[in-house]
Order: C-alpha cells, then structure tokens, then sequence
C-alpha cells in the first residue's frame, strides 16, 4: 500500500500555524500596589499618573494594572532627565 499524500486543503491548513511572534507568553500584568512599591511611590499617586498619561497603564474595571517593563522603562527615562 502506498503512502497518502495530503491534499491541498490540508497542506494550506497545516501552513496556517501561528508565527513565531506568538510563542513566548504574554507579559504578565502587575497591580497598582506592586508597580507603585518598584517605583516608591504611593498607589494612588501611580493610578493618577496613569489617567494623566505620565506612565502607561491598563484600566479594568475598578483595577489599574502594569507591566513590569513599562514601569522600568519609565523609571530609565527619569533617572536620564
């Protein structure tokens, strides 16, 4: 018996895989409390940070949330000015 050859549907299909850029996990998020205690600051003064623009953030719901290397970044372009 010979070898089944895959059809041009399933070779489309299978050349449909995720790219690589999709490989390595999301950035986990950090909340106000952990980000405002890397930085030294009080919670609130990062949540209000944050709804001015002065440092990138997410607002869920009722919670603001970080990520890590936002936070570090910003701390870089203080420390530089």
């Amino acid at each position: 018996m010979g070898l089944i050859s895959e059809s041009s549907e399933e070779k489309s299909a299978s050349s449909k895989r995720p790219s690589s850029r999709y490989a390595d996990p999301p950035e986990r998020l950090i909340d106000s409390e952990e980000a405002a205690a890397i930085i030294g600051i009080h919670p609130k003064t990062l949540q209000k940070m944050a709804r001015r623009g002065q440092i990138r953030g997410v607002h869920v719901g009722k919670l603001w949330r970080f990520r890590a290397s936002t936070i570090d970044e910003w701390i870089a372009r203080e420390l530089a000015s």
